[in-house]
């Protein structure tokens, strides 16, 4: 027998497996999933970190991406150089046909160079990013504590 209990802690419990799903967004063949960056303060810089998808039979490239919240917006990839991992700009960021690919801290990303107001934890910002084939996609980046490596709900 369900009591008056269990059933509003049922209730109260239901919205919950939702929030673990992935966040994602499409554009056509084109599915951009988690999309977060960490907090910073104002005139930082930080990065936006995301999985983007390519279902369709054609390859695409994320060819840039823009954010009012950040001076610039620049694609960037990690390089070791000896001993130093270094941060270099790349003109684009290839996403072959069928497959993901991931922007993470440490490998590929997009940077937000001198931010215009700080990230506060907990909140979101706008991200635009222009793909050559599918256009424009909207994302809101989730705004995870200073030095996350991943979004908080994937822990």
């Amino acid at each position: 027998m369900i009591t008056r209990r269990t059933a509003l802690a049922a209730a109260l419990l239901a919205p919950l497996p939702t929030l673990a799903h992935d966040v994602e967004t499409r554009a056509g063949d084109i599915t951009v999933v988690n999309p977060w960056t960490r907090a910073a303060g104002a005139n930082a810089n930080g990065g936006a970190f995301l999985v983007m998808r390519n279902a369709g039979a054609q390859p695409d490239r994320l060819v840039s991406a823009s954010a009012a919240v950040a001076r610039r917006v620049e694609l960037h990839t990690m390089i070791r150089d000896g001993d130093v991992m270094r941060m270099r700009p790349v003109e684009a960021i290839p996403l072959p046909a069928g497959q993901a690919v991931e922007l993470r801290p440490g490998g590929l990303h997009v940077m937000l160079i001198g931010l215009n107001e700080p990230l506060a934890q907990g909140s979101q910002v706008p991200l635009v990013l222009r793909f050559e084939r599918a256009g424009e996609v909207r994302v809101m980046l989730s705004i995870q504590a200073p030095g996350a490596r991943m979004p908080a709900h994937q822990h």
